[in-house]
């Protein structure tokens, strides 16, 4: 039994969503040889440690108490930046929120995690939108593994499929829906043959969009997966700001209705390739693997090798951005 000590920094959704899932599939880590122990927790107000191991359990209820993320994880007045650097363990699960303009808190525990031989896995678009280079840069030189699957598609595995079951393709192009939220308020509009505005609405109600959702309905979302592809994928050195990107928000029910009456459904597509990396609307045929609808992600990688290989899921909810993280999390230490 390899025992690997772990911590979880940032303990919004995401973090929440992996602290359950190592409570549910505990006996499964263990008979695959892995006893995964989280001896600390960090979020915006204190911390959680324990050289033992933390009860996750206890600090899921104290981070619940009173309502949804009133409570915090603990009492002890460690940031994150402090656990990774002056607690003894192998492994960093950085789920901080992104920050597209800076890189945020996770930047810095990142590259802290890498100066300290720490492995990564994260969930955190921001600093590998800003800086992939860099952080994949200051991991090799220091032999950590730096894994984020979960940045990309949520539980739709994108980088990891590319790298391990497409070994030994060349991949031409990667193009799809990676924003569910753009395409919850598409599918909806074209649906109730309805405004944007009206749709917009109705996905806040039901908490699929942010009460500010410019980051996604701008396409900016879309952008920082496509960004981290771009880099991870094809070897650029891009930010989300190189990139041609147009939003939803001009979308009308009558453009909808026009390209239905033709076959179309108009969808926010992402596309990179060696000399392209694009976000913005476009024309998809009605049956085409593309035309996902409600809150689906979908990708399409063209491959020298193995032709076209098309690939949907869930792109965002916690248990599901959880899966990712607790894949590359076994990938590393199995």
């Amino acid at each position: 039994m390899k025992t690997i000590r772990a911590s979880i920094i940032g303990f919004g959704a995401v973090g929440q969503g992996v602290a359950e899932v190592l409570l549910q599939k505990d006996e499964y880590l263990k008979n695959i040889g892995l006893d995964i122990k989280v001896v600390a927790i960090a979020d915006s107000k204190g911390a959680a440690i324990d050289p033992d191991g933390v009860d996750l359990s206890k600090v899921l209820s104290k981070k619940r108490a009173n309502g949804k993320d009133k409570g915090t994880v603990g009492s002890e007045k460690y940031t994150g930046l402090e656990i990774i650097t002056t607690i003894d363990h192998e492994l960093v699960i950085e789920t901080t929120p992104t920050d597209i303009d800076t890189g945020g808190v996770g930047l810095a525990n990142m590259r802290a995690a890498f100066e300290h031989g720490r492995d990564v896995v994260t969930s955190n678009k921001g600093p590998l939108a800003l800086k992939y280079r860099e952080l994949a840069g200051i991991a090799s030189e220091n032999g950590s593994n730096f894994k984020f699957e979960a940045t990309v598609g949520g539980a739709m595995p994108i980088i990891n499929l590319i790298r391990e079951v497409l070994a030994g393709n060349d991949i031409i192009s990667i193009e799809g829906i990676l924003n569910g939220t753009c395409n919850y308020i598409l599918t909806r509009m074209m649906e109730e043959q309805a405004s944007y505005e009206q749709m917009l609405a109705e996905s806040q109600e039901l908490g699929i969009a942010e009460t500010d959702p410019a980051y996604d309905v701008e396409g900016i979302d879309a952008a920082c997966k496509l960004v981290i592809l771009a880099n991870s994928i094809f070897g650029m050195d891009a930010t989300y700001k190189d990139i041609d990107v147009t939003g939803i928000t001009k979308i009308t029910p009558e453009s909808l209705m026009l390209a239905q009456n033709d076959g179309y459904v108009v969808k926010l597509i992402g596309e990179v390739r060696k000399d392209l990396i694009r976000v913005g609307p476009r024309l998809v045929p009605v049956g085409h693997p593309l035309a996902v609808g409600g809150t689906l992600n979908v990708a399409s990688i063209q491959t020298d090798l193995a032709g076209t290989v098309t690939i949907t899921g869930k792109g965002a909810g916690s248990i599901e951005t959880a899966s990712a993280i607790i894949s590359d999390v076994i990938a590393i230490y199995r």
